[in-house]
């Protein structure tokens, strides 16, 4: 059987708005295209001292 449920996905980030409104970002941004979402602080690459990762090592059991 198919599931006919009434319920339909709405995803909760996407703004209300009023008719005629868009929820675009990028008409009020200094750069045409997509948005960082790091920001626009940021500047990359970033030196390696910055970088938060640590190389795994693995101990082999002899």
């Amino acid at each position: 059987m198919v599931n006919k449920s009434s319920k339909t996905y709405v995803d909760p980030g996407w703004p209300q708005l009023a008719d005629g409104d868009e929820a675009v970002t990028e008409l009020s941004s200094s750069r045409s295209g997509g948005l960082s979402p790091y920001g626009e602080n940021l500047e990359f690459p970033l030196p390696a001292e910055d970088l938060p990762y640590v190389h795994p090592v693995t101990v082999i059991n002899r």
